[in-house]
């Protein structure tokens, strides 16, 4: 009886165009932005500590643009995803067609995305900005990165085991291709491409657009791993000074990894 259906159930059409939608925006092109900006650290440390600063321009309004267009969005896409993942049926033991594991590993790399998505924000920003809960998280050795100090605190928190950088490549690798083959996927549900000639032709688009990303990616990754957190922090601390000067930025020693500098 329609009475006995869940609310999941009843709205399971509209939930999983949302699903879909939002895998796209803001989810995916967060993560292309997000990556791009990282990778601007191979042009150098100020490259990357004026982009930090262009994003930190918005103030207070950052934490509503984060949890209104980025967090809450990406948990709604997780737990559907979940949802999607227990309901489905994996068929790969008698259909082992590429299609068929690449449904497989759409649902396992979606789960290991999510983890590292969830490990990536405690690691650099400890989720949370309260007080106790950063003095929480530096304890364990999480909320590492320092806005001010972007370069530095970013490649030192890289460096200071190897678990990060290997779980890095495989998160990334992880959230790339659930990109991109969730984006061939949403081509599908949105009725772009439904013959087998236009699947062909989208399976080019989009592994090509995923392959980049994935360059991208792994670039940013390599420059925070060869990069000197020393020389790195002295190029920001001179750069902090000549932004209070200005007024390009309002000071903030909880954005700086060391105590505040004296600005004449």
């Amino acid at each position: 009886m329609a009475n006995d259906l869940t609310f999941v159930q009843k709205h399971e059409f509209l939930l999983r165009r949302l699903h879909s939608l939002t895998g796209l925006v803001p989810v995916g092109l967060y993560m292309c932005v997000h990556l791009v900006t990282n990778a601007s650290i191979l042009n150098g440390v100020e490259a990357f500590q004026n982009a930090v600063y262009a994003i930190h321009s918005l103030g207070s309004a950052l934490v509503v643009v984060e949890w209104a267009f980025i967090f809450l969005p990406l948990l709604f896409h997780a737990f559907f995803g979940v949802y999607i993942a227990y309901s489905g049926q994996f068929n790969t033991s008698r259909y082992s067609t590429g299609k068929n594991w690449r449904y497989v590993l759409q649902r396992v790399t979606g789960m290991v995305a999510f983890v590292f998505i969830v490990s990536h924000v405690a690691h650099m920003h400890g989720w949370f900005h309260f007080d106790f809960w950063l003095d929480l998280m530096h304890k364990m050795g999480l909320a590492q990165f320092k806005a001010y100090n972007a370069a530095s605190t970013a490649a030192a928190a890289m460096q200071g085991s190897l678990v990060w950088p290997i779980l890095y490549f495989v998160g990334i690798g992880s959230c790339v291709f659930h990109f991109a083959n969730g984006l061939w996927t949403m081509g599908i549900t949105w009725g772009l491409w439904i013959t087998p000639q236009a699947q062909k032709r989208a399976d080019y688009i989009v592994w090509g657009i995923g392959g980049l990303v994935m360059l991208i990616g792994l670039s940013a990754l390599g420059g925070f791993m060869t990069l000197d957190p020393a020389k790195a922090q002295e190029i920001e601390d001179r750069m902090y000074q000549e932004s209070v000067k200005s007024g390009r930025i309002v000071p903030n020693e909880h954005k700086l990894s060391h105590p505040a500098h004296t600005v004449e």
